[in-house]
């Protein structure tokens, strides 16, 4: 298991800080950009957002206007003086009021659920498109993140908060205008402090946005850790470092606590203060309303209705400041997101026709001078000058030290990287030639640590050709050894294999992963340390089960028991990014020296003495 003991890589620390508000409006663009095929509904959610937030405003006129008729005086013309027929408008305005908030609230959830659903389908489409590079230098937790809790960040402010700061903004705009049209005296009172609230929202909300996007970078930390524990659960309970990882766990949840409190004081003292502002003004406004009545100025019903009105517009302000850090947190999430989405892809298309072999190859493959270093790693040359030929059926081994680049080989077979120099061949032809998808739909590899996916062992086998009918996938597991012990489970071919395929053995596993390759049929097979971590007996039946995987398709060996390739065509060794020794085994061993000569006398000596 790949630990990670310290708080994260360059890519994992906290992204450059935006500096100028544009960048936070193209950002927003980007979000909003993905409501646009919904833009009739949203129209739409508009209009009816629209009239329900006036239709509310009614209630204060109609309100202060039973006053007024309750004392046998009416302020406005266009209502009657009674009661009871101005109790009726209002129910009729109420029923509107409810039946346009339903369709209103139906739609701008739909909108959102559906936005959000393409966005997480972009993200997860873009993010497994990606080159192995970008995986290299991030960890599974950080990447999981983004896709659940920065994206569930994003659908709160879509779903609700949108919505709700716009209803809020047509509640205030109109409130502020009707508190001017009943009284311009009292409005005139009110509207001094507005200037000093919008300030305040300025400064405070710096601080809550850096502080929120903090908060989510050690959320995402913390998810990391919990990811690589419940993978590597086993080393943990090995090495009884439970009270470690609980404490590591328990150190980012601390330092994520104590983010939240800090941006919950910021976030406090800034509602405390809107809240005394806008409620000062309220009682302001009933002392200063209740001497324009006594003057005779104002009706009692007026002095109603701008109380009431008073309210609606200290309700909207009063929600800002919580609708306002909603969005910030938002536009911190949409950050990491974004980051995913501007991200330089593959040049691999993601439909159907990926599948699809466009130009063939027969299996000759060429490293001509290839030289490679890992691009986090610039400075350490890999592979400094790799040169072979492997005809089309051959069998090629590749030997040597651990850490000297064999498998970086197969990994540039499969393009998963591109080489700093030189060019790989497939038929003679450059790699630049081929689509991406073609390379990659015509090489397979066994890999010593194979993983298979949680799913039954026949979605496991089938991954090697998705249209593989139950024929294909039975025969490709005879061929590898492994349709007897598959039939030994009470499910057969719809067993269970567990996370990671835990629930079979090493062995088992391997010849899955065999059955898999053997189903994909490809040109080139690439054997990656395919047997050292088993005992002898499965090593004999996966060994079995590779012969019959190697015959007819050029072969990629790498090998640290020697005695598993002496039957190669060609056994290249490399040491120190060259390729230091070439040949069969007789050929390598009838030197009587070199490092093969060496590390096969060793391992032979070793064997005899066991």
């Amino acid at each position: 298991m790949a630990r990670g003991f310290n708080s994260g890589n360059k890519q994992e620390e906290e992204l450059p800080k935006p500096k100028l508000n544009k960048e936070l409006l193209k950002r927003a663009a980007q979000i909003l950009a993905y409501l646009k095929p919904f833009r009739t509904k949203f129209l739409l959610g508009m209009l009816f957002l629209i009239l329900s937030s006036l239709a509310m405003l009614t209630f204060p006129a109609l309100l202060g206007a039973m006053i007024d008729a309750s004392e046998g005086k009416q302020t406005y013309t266009w209502l009657p003086a009674d009661v009871f027929e101005i109790g009726s408008i209002a129910f009729v305005i109420l029923t509107f009021t409810s039946i346009v908030s339903f369709f209103r609230i139906r739609l701008f959830v739909e909108i959102a659920e559906k936005s959000l659903a393409s966005i997480r389908r972009d993200s997860y489409q873009k993010l497994i498109s990606l080159p192995m590079e970008y995986f290299a230098n991030r960890r599974v937790g950080e990447l999981n993140s983004r896709l659940s809790a920065d994206l569930a960040q994003i659908q709160d402010t879509m779903t609700t908060t949108l919505a709700e700061i716009l209803r809020q903004c047509i509640s205030l705009a109109f409130g502020v205008a009707l508190l001017v049209f009943v009284s311009p005296k009292l409005a005139l009172m009110n509207l001094c402090i507005l200037p000093v609230l919008v300030v305040t929202a300025i400064v405070f909300g710096k601080f809550i946005r850096n502080l929120s996007r903090q908060a989510q970078d050690k959320l995402a930390e913390s998810n990391t850790i919990v990811q690589e524990t419940l993978q590597g659960i086993s080393n943990v309970k090995a090495f009884v470092n439970e009270y470690y990882e609980s404490n590591r766990y328990s150190n980012k949840l601390d330092a994520v606590v104590g983010l939240a409190v800090k941006g919950a004081t910021y976030r406090g003292a800034f509602a405390s203060f809107i809240i005394f502002c806008i409620f000062g003004a309220v009682i302001a406004v009933i002392w200063y309303g209740s001497t324009l009545v006594f003057l005779g100025e104002m009706s009692v019903g007026d002095l109603t209705t701008y109380i009431l009105y008073s309210m609606f517009v200290a309700g909207s302000m009063g929600s800002f400041p919580e609708l306002y850090a909603n969005i910030q947190k938002a536009l911190g999430a949409s950050e990491r997101v974004l980051e995913i989405l501007q991200e330089e892809q593959e040049s691999i298309t993601i439909d159907e026709s990926s599948k699809e072999i466009r130009k063939h190859f027969h299996g000759d493959l060429t490293f001509n001078h290839v030289s490679f270093s890992y691009p986090s790693r610039p400075d350490i040359k890999i592979l400094k000058d790799i040169t072979f030929h492997a005809k089309a059926g051959q069998k090629i081994a590749i030997v040597g030290p651990s850490g000297i680049g064999k498998s970086t080989i197969a990994s540039l077979v499969l393009q998963f990287y591109k080489p700093d120099s030189g060019e790989i061949l497939y038929d003679g032809m450059s790699s630049a030639e081929y689509l991406l998808s073609d390379i990659r739909n015509q090489v397979a590899i066994v890999p010593q640590d194979v993983l298979l996916f949680g799913g039954t062992i026949r979605e496991n086998i089938a991954y090697g050709r998705l249209d593989a009918d139950a024929d294909h996938i039975i025969t490709a597991s005879k061929r590898a050894n492994a349709h007897d012990f598959i039939m030994n489970f009470p499910e057969g071919y719809d067993t269970l294999v567990g996370e990671r395929g835990v629930k079979l053995s090493g062995g088992q596993r391997q010849r899955i992963a065999i059955a898999r390759a053997l189903l994909k049929d490809p040109a080139i097979l690439i054997l990656d340390e395919a047997t050292s971590s088993l005992d002898s007996e499965s090593e004999r039946q996966v060994q079995l089960a590779l012969e019959e995987l190697m015959k007819g398709r050029t072969s990629i060996i790498i090998a640290h028991r020697l005695s598993t390739i002496v039957d190669s065509d060609q056994i290249m060794v490399i040491e120190n990014g060259v390729v230091s020794e070439s040949g069969n085994h007789i050929e390598l061993m009838s030197k009587g020296s070199g490092l093969y000569h060496h590390l096969y006398s060793l391992q032979s000596k070793h064997k005899i003495q066991v």
